[in-house]
């Protein structure tokens, strides 16, 4: 089976380094949310905002307000020129019902595989220093970060490997600065029945 959005979710990777001269425009952004806005949301009510970022100083400062790569302990981030131009923070109303993690997957999902169809790469965090972020950011009182995105044209090799024999899971870099994603074989992902 090779279809559209299979094609879009192996484009679509967790990008971490971009070439961060080529902008992204605002409108282009708002046009990734209009797309999210339609997404199903639970129950209906559509409590996600959304905060777009294309301000270098802004978005220069949002970078340490994320924790890059957890499985990379010695990597702190990309480094100038390698930074993304562009983020969008995903809020939502502090004790909302029902809980927003549903919509957010849904809307963070399909803001990647729209940017992706665009040529553009992103990755998400919730690793986050909230309060430092909430500092940089006009997040509305009584709103909580729920999820950023980084967004730009990728500037690194990304390979989707099989999973090794000891099951390990985590993603690594070589020297050659080459990305490395291990991933569960089909036959892995579905429980047969006996």
């Amino acid at each position: 089976m090779d279809n559209c959005i299979q094609t879009l979710t192996r484009k679509s990777r967790s990008t971490r380094r971009f070439k961060e001269y080529k902008t992204i425009s605002e409108d282009l952004i708002v046009g990734l949310i209009e797309i999210a806005r339609l997404c199903p949301s639970a129950r209906n009510r559509q409590p996600l905002k959304y905060i777009i970022s294309v301000n270098p100083e802004e978005t220069a400062r949002i970078r340490y307000a994320l924790l890059w790569a957890l499985d990379l302990p010695d990597w702190d981030g990309p480094s100038v020129g390698e930074r993304p131009p562009a983020y969008i923070t995903i809020v939502a109303p502090e004790n909302c019902s029902p809980d927003p993690a549903l919509d957010l997957g849904i809307a963070a999902q399909t803001i990647l595989l729209a940017a992706a169809e665009q040529g553009i790469s992103g990755c998400m965090f919730g690793s986050i220093k909230r309060e430092e972020l909430k500092l940089i950011l006009p997040v509305p009182e009584g709103y909580a970060i729920l999820l950023v995105i980084a967004l730009g044209y990728s500037d690194e090799e990304i390979r989707l490997e099989p999973l090794s024999e000891d099951g390990d899971t985590r993603y690594w870099r070589t020297s050659e600065g080459i990305h490395h994603v291990p991933k569960r074989s089909l036959k892995d992902c579905i429980i047969q029945r006996q």
